[in-house]
């Protein structure tokens, strides 16, 4: 196990960078995006969405008030929940056939708002997917022109893809899943009314609000960004490292989710619950957004891209599954257990700003991880990756899937090894 720490740089960074998006937030600020676009020129506007939002309705009522201001709206139902190549590929494609559009609207999760960060870069930059996918799965290339605005309008508590510059796909044929990361992607707009999170079963909340947690414990944990070596303006990439505008926002998502997650699993409701999940994902967005996530993130992209047979709580989909927030919960106690050791003081914090009341153990190494399984077994999500289909045999495959993860791995407050993943992976078989 590793047990080093990072090597000091020989000319540390001094700089850190923060981007946001414009934010709108409140019960009915989805009915003021056709005044919103409007300010921009905007005339013609694809609503991109998937099956199931679309079936709520949002997404055609977003559409139809853009009218007011004479603005032509499509609607383009077909994002794939835990988008892969092939659906953005086909989401694309449609936007090509019928566009071209002068901004883009997404209404839905992640998922949606990713698939449409995706198809504005395509449809506005030359290239296949893969030029940009992140190295060494792609290329990484950089867009070399400016993208259309992006309205991003979650109906889910969780992903922050409303704040953030990334989008993330399966890529099926590897069986990996990976992402784009580029400033351009970041939406213009976060419009977020808690009003169209309502509906949102409990499964679905209690999985989109571990990812809103694991944004805040990550990006609070991640590598202080002077410890990074200095880089020239052009390599300056939206994960700068742990600084401290980043810590401001995790804080904030945490203060909100201690009151207000198990509240808002247990009574969907809860409109006060609810409004708090809603700026807690855009606050954990904005700290993840820019500073970064680590270990628990890169094991979930393996975890959810070799899926077997595992179809989770209150998602309706064709195909086996694991939801992002979920992925990415299953080795996190095991993963600040090891990261602890890089800054024992901030897991200690963190650990007290989630669970006010519990006790301190006698071994502040265990705090953090004992906040999180308490918290998982009291929302009903699976106890461990064993719950998901994996065994300790699958514990090398899923490794090999977490070191493609690199742009990820290197935000760890502490090095990790394929020795060290293996660990975390089979400690997290079965949690509880």
């Amino acid at each position: 196990m590793s047990t080093v720490s990072l090597p000091s740089p020989e000319s540390p960074e001094s700089v850190f960078t923060y981007g946001a998006p414009q934010l709108k937030f409140g019960p009915g600020a989805s009915d003021e995006i056709g005044f919103d676009l409007a300010q921009y020129g905007v005339r013609r506007v694809l609503v991109v969405s998937d099956h199931g939002v679309a079936a709520s309705g949002h997404p055609q009522r977003i559409a139809d008030q853009m009218g007011r201001f004479d603005i032509a709206a499509q609607v383009y139902d077909g994002a794939h929940v835990e988008p892969t190549d092939e659906s953005l590929r086909e989401a694309i494609d449609h936007a090509r056939s019928v566009g071209p559009f002068d901004a883009y609207v997404a209404v839905g999760g992640g998922s949606s708002i990713d698939t449409a960060k995706a198809i504005n870069l395509l449809t506005t930059n030359e290239g296949d997917l893969m030029d940009y996918l992140n190295p060494p799965v792609g290329q990484g290339r950089v867009p070399e022109h400016p993208l259309k605005p992006l309205v991003a309008v979650p109906t889910t508590t969780g992903t922050g893809a409303e704040s953030t510059t990334v989008c993330v796909l399966d890529v099926l044929d590897l069986k990996v899943k990976t992402g784009i990361s580029h400033a351009r992607l970041r939406p213009t707009l976060a419009v977020i009314d808690p009003d169209l999170t309502v509906t949102q079963p409990p499964g679905v909340t209690a999985s989109a609000g571990m990812d809103i947690l694991c944004h805040a414990l990550e990006s609070y944990t991640a590598r202080w960004y002077t410890s990074y070596e200095h880089k020239q303006p052009d390599q300056r990439v939206p994960y700068c490292g742990a600084n401290p505008i980043s810590d401001m926002w995790s804080e904030k998502a945490l203060a909100l989710l201690a009151r207000s997650f198990r509240a808002a699993v247990r009574d969907g409701e809860d409109r006060a619950a609810r409004a708090d999940m809603a700026i807690a994902a855009t606050f954990a967005g904005m700290g993840f957004g820019n500073a970064g996530v680590h270990i628990p993130h890169a094991n979930a992209y393996p975890i959810a891209g070799r899926v077997k047979d595992f179809r989770p709580k209150d998602y309706v989909v064709d195909e086996p599954m694991v939801p992002h927030g979920m992925s990415v919960a299953m080795t996190a106690p095991e993963a600040f257990r090891f990261t602890f050791e890089a800054s024992p003081e901030r897991h200690v914090k963190i650990a007290q700003m989630l669970a006010p009341e519990a006790d301190r153990p006698s071994d502040d190494q265990q705090f953090l991880p004992a906040v999180l399984v308490d918290l998982m077994r009291d929302i009903d999500l699976p106890a461990g990756i064993g719950a998901l289909g994996y065994e300790e045999a699958d514990v090398d495959d899923l490794v090999d899937g977490t070191l493609k993860q690199q742009r990820l791995l290197t935000t760890s407050p502490r090095p990790v090894e394929a020795e060290d993943l293996a660990g975390i992976f089979r400690r997290s078989v079965q949690l509880w």
